[in-house]
């Protein structure tokens, strides 16, 4: 893939870690994002109770030039991939928990 994301698609070498079985939530994040902790207990909360779902924290500043590929431009943004790695959904803020497993029914 050359480095560059294919049509929305994301794989294990950008995400830098395993895609989930049945979905995967990203959270770009940044040091100082006060949002970014409440959204990282959700997202993981989350992944523990849904069996095949994996997540998938990514340092926004560290990542530069991923972010700037998916036009993330404020943190937390949540990605919501299905079990190939496609983009299914997207969000940017601290999400609540109804939102993330509604997001996700749409990515199995």
């Amino acid at each position: 893939m050359d480095g560059q994301t294919r049509e929305g698609i994301l794989d294990v070498a950008q995400l830098g870690a395993e895609l989930g079985e049945r979905a995967t939530l990203v959270q770009f994040s940044s040091a100082f994002c006060q949002p970014c902790r409440a959204t990282r207990r959700i997202l993981a909360e989350v992944a523990r109770m849904v069996d095949g779902i994996a997540h998938v924290e990514i340092d926004a500043e560290a990542h530069l030039t991923l972010v700037r590929e998916l036009k993330i431009s404020r943190t937390p943004t949540v990605l919501v991939l299905d079990a190939t790695g496609r983009i299914v959904r997207r969000a940017v803020g601290q999400p609540r928990t109804v939102d993330v497993v509604a997001a996700l029914g749409q990515a199995m």
